[in-house]
């Protein structure tokens, strides 16, 4: 196996959350690998960018507004794309929310709900549907859930993220083995990335000098680390991966 298993030339690829931050370096990144993709957000408006920046990497960009939280426009996504750009490949499950940071005591469960309903069930749903086109067509396929070091380790005062990261760790496990060997499903676990993300806890002096006492490597990782990653994780070269949860954290999760 030599270089071309990196390789997604011939793929379309939908990355939900595609509009800022990790998402859109692992857009930009798959379109420099060779696909054609769907950058995917509630605003197409924000899509712009992405788009701009897919089509100088050479690839086919398509944006397609998207709330993941509603099973009408995950099913109008799909068509979109297919209509457009043909048959999805590899789907990269990336929108995310984490509006609380503070005891779990004073959560709301309005907010509990709101993290869990992004994060797990939009997930679930835009995999369900991935799922059912590629058994439609009888193909095979790639899904990409991005989770967080939060999935595989404990993150105080961000329980209901932790618990939404954990779980989806979870399904992606339990999709691996029931859908293989048609799609392969894993998990990608950033730690701290330099995106608005994290903008908050990376301009906080004492908050960024105790995140980064936490880190073996004492930095944030740029985003496009996190985005080759999943390139990996998406192509070829992982075809023997699956069910498994890819750790890009500078070493949080091995102390």
């Amino acid at each position: 196996m030599g270089l071309s298993a990196f390789s997604l030339k011939g793929n379309v690829a939908v990355v939900t959350g595609g509009s800022r931050g990790i998402g859109e370096e692992i857009a930009v990144a798959m379109a420099k690998s060779g696909a054609d993709v769907a950058p995917v957000a509630r605003s197409e408006d924000a899509l712009e960018a992405t788009a701009d920046r897919i089509e100088d990497a050479g690839g086919t960009a398509h944006p397609c507004t998207l709330d993941v939280t509603d099973g009408a426009s995950v099913e109008a996504m799909f068509d979109d794309v297919e209509a457009s750009l043909g048959c999805v490949d590899v789907l990269v499950n990336n929108a995310g929310v984490n509006p609380f940071f503070g005891d779990a005591r004073n959560l709301d469960m309005e907010t509990w709900n709101k993290i869990l309903g992004v994060n797990v069930t939009g997930a679930f749903r835009c995999s369900r549907e991935f799922g059912r086109r590629i058994d439609d067509r009888d193909g095979t396929g790639s899904i990409v859930n991005v989770a967080s070091v939060g999935g595989v380790v404990a993150l105080p005062y961000q329980t209901p993220y932790t618990a939404s990261k954990h779980a989806l760790v979870g399904m992606t496990k339990s999709l691996a083995v029931e859908w293989t060997p048609e799609i392969r499903v894993n998990a990608l676990a950033p730690g701290y990335v330099k995106t608005e993300f994290t903008k908050g806890v990376r301009e906080n002096e004492n908050i960024r000098e105790d995140i980064l006492e936490s880190i073996p490597q004492n930095r944030f990782a740029d985003p496009d680390e996190v985005a080759a990653s999943a390139v990996y994780l998406a192509s070829d070269a992982a075809g023997y991966v699956t069910g498994e949860v890819h750790v890009a954290d500078g070493g949080i999760a091995a102390q």
